[in-house]
């Protein structure tokens, strides 16, 4: 096999129809489109959702939901930190632990377990009882501004 005889396989290739090109083509007079609506006319189209005039179900349904501007603090757990190698925690080893997220800029420690050590915890918020606990122990804590 050369490659000028190649050609493609019986069939695989489609021969347009040609619409509104007259009666005796099959697809004369309306050329497949039905009679008469929007979708007979020429560049019809209509926008996403739209029911044909019908309140359109995004519209049908209420309102859910809201999203604050303000953003909240990712809370972590004092039980975490207790069962975390090492004795100071800021929101940089927090990340480097995997406790919070990396686009969380915030964070609150909650929670009131018995700490076994002294902590060192640079925090933006703190929990009351999360803050005695770690007194307790003998540790510090730093609120830090975001």
């Amino acid at each position: 096999m050369k490659l000028n005889q190649l050609k493609p396989q019986p069939g695989a290739k489609k021969v347009a129809k040609r619409r509104g090109r007259g009666e005796g083509s099959g697809n004369g007079s309306t050329a497949g489109k039905g009679n008469n609506g929007a979708n007979a006319r020429s560049g019809a189209k209509h926008k996403r959702g739209f029911e044909g005039g019908q309140t359109p179900l995004q519209r049908r349904l209420p309102k859910r939901g809201f999203n604050s501007p303000v953003e909240q603090p990712e809370e972590v757990n004092l039980a975490i930190l207790v069962k975390c190698e090492g004795s100071a925690f800021d929101g940089a080893a927090l990340r480097k632990a995997g406790i919070i997220p990396c686009s969380c800029s915030k964070t609150k420690l909650i929670g009131s377990v018995k700490v076994d050590r002294p902590l060192t915890v640079k925090v933006n918020a703190i929990s009351a009882g999360a803050r005695k606990a770690i007194e307790a122990a003998g540790g510090t804590v730093e609120l830090v501004e975001a």
